[in-house]
C-alpha cells in the first residue's frame, strides 16, 4: 500500500560544479537554472569571489549547483589566489562538472580551466554560453565540433543563460547524470548563504555596475550590524576601499554614488527577503586588504 511519500529509492540529488574561466556567465546561469538570484552578475569579469550553493528541488530530483568564482592561469594578488583556491576546491566530492565556455571564444583560460578538469573525477556536461551574440549561427557548429574533440563529455549544450535560450536542456542531462540519493536539504531552501552573505553580495554587485574598471576589485563590503525584526530588517555595511581617492569616488559628489547603490540595494534586498529594509552604508580605507591574507580572513574569505 502507498504511503503517500516520495520514492527516494528513485529520487537522483547531487552537486554540480559551474567551472570556467571569468566573465562566461556563470553566475547568470545558475540563477537562470535555480529561478532564483543568489549569485550577483556583472559584465565585468572576475565578479563572483565566493563559492556558493544554488538548490534547485524538483517531484524527482534536487539539484545542488556549485557556482564558483572563474578559474585563471595568474595567481596575481591574494584575493585572486583565494579565488582559484575557491574554484578549485569545488571540484572535490562533486557528482558532475558543467564547464562553462564562451561561444565562439576558446582562451588560453580556457584551456587551463580543463587541465584542472581532467583530473577531476567526476563527468562532464558542457555549457556553450552566450549563443544570442553569435549572429553567423554557422559559425557556431565547428566552434561545437571542435571543443567536443577536447576531451570526453557527455554532452555539449549551446544555450543563452541571459536570454534563457535552450537552458531547458541542461536540466534532464544533469539529473540523469546524478546518483540515486533523498535530497539534502528542505524543498524550500535556495541557498546555503545567509541573508547577511547575500546583503554584502547585493551592495558590491550594485557598485561594481557603477564604478569603473579597476575599483570593483579593490573594493569588498562587510556587514557591521543586522538586526531583524517583525517586518523590517536593519544592516548597516561598511564598504572597504585601499585608498582615500578610492574613498571619494565610491561616494561621489554629494553623496550620489553611495546614495544609489543604497537605493538600489534595498529595493532588491526587498524583493528578496519578503519585508522592509534600512540600510545604512559607511565608507572606509584599509591599505592593500586584497593583498593581505589576514585581512582577507577577517572580511569572510575563508577556505
Amino acid at each position: 500500500m502507498s504511503t503517500g511519500e516520495p520514492d527516494n529509492a528513485a529520487h537522483r540529488c547531487g552537486h554540480v560544479a559551474i567551472i570556467g574561466r571569468p566573465n562566461v556567465g556563470k553566475s547568470t546561469l545558475v540563477n537562470r537554472l535555480v529561478g532564483q538570484k543568489i549569485s550577483i552578475t556583472s559584465r565585468k569579469a572576475q565578479t563572483t569571489r565566493h563559492r556558493l550553493l544554488g538548490i534547485k528541488t524538483l517531484a524527482g530530483a534536487q539539484i545542488i549547483y556549485v557556482d564558483t568564482p572563474g578559474l585563471h592561469a595568474g595567481a596575481g594578488r591574494a584575493l585572486n589566489r583565494y579565488m582559484n583556491r575557491a574554484a578549485t576546491s569545488a571540484l572535490v566530492g562533486v557528482d558532475v562538472i558543467m564547464f562553462v565556455v564562451e561561444a565562439g571564444k576558446w582562451t588560453d583560460d580556457d584551456s587551463h580551466v580543463l587541465d584542472r578538469l581532467s583530473q577531476a573525477d567526476a563527468p562532464i556536461i558542457v555549457a556553450v554560453n552566450k549563443v544570442d551574440k553569435i549572429a553567423d549561427k554557422q559559425v557556431l557548429l565547428p566552434f561545437i565540433d571542435e571543443l567536443a574533440k577536447r576531451a570526453e563529455f557527455l554532452e555539449v549544450v549551446p544555450v543563452s543563460a541571459l536570454q534563457g535560450i535552450n537552458t531547458e536542456r541542461l536540466e534532464p542531462a544533469l539529473i540523469a547524470a546524478l546518483p540515486q540519493r533523498p535530497p539534502l536539504y528542505d524543498e524550500e531552501q535556495f541557498t546555503d548563504r545567509s541573508e547577511r552573505f547575500l546583503a554584502a553580495e547585493m551592495i558590491r554587485e550594485k557598485l561594481t555596475d557603477r564604478l569603473g574598471q579597476e575599483l570593483p576589485y579593490r573594493l569588498s563590503v562587510e556587514i557591521e550590524a543586522f538586526q531583524v525584526e517583525a517586518d523590517i530588517t536593519k544592516l548597516g555595511a561598511i564598504i572597504w576601499v585601499e585608498r582615500n581617492s578610492q574613498k571619494g569616488i565610491v561616494i561621489g559628489q554629494q553623496g550620489r554614488v553611495l546614495k544609489a547603490v543604497g537605493s538600489e540595494a534595498r529595493k532588491e534586498m526587498e524583493a528578496l527577503f519578503g519585508r522592509k529594509v534600512f540600510l545604512e552604508l559607511w565608507v572606509k580605507v584599509k591599505e592593500g586588504w586584497s593583498n593581505d591574507e589576514q585581512a582577507l580572513q577577517r572580511l569572510g574569505y575563508l577556505d
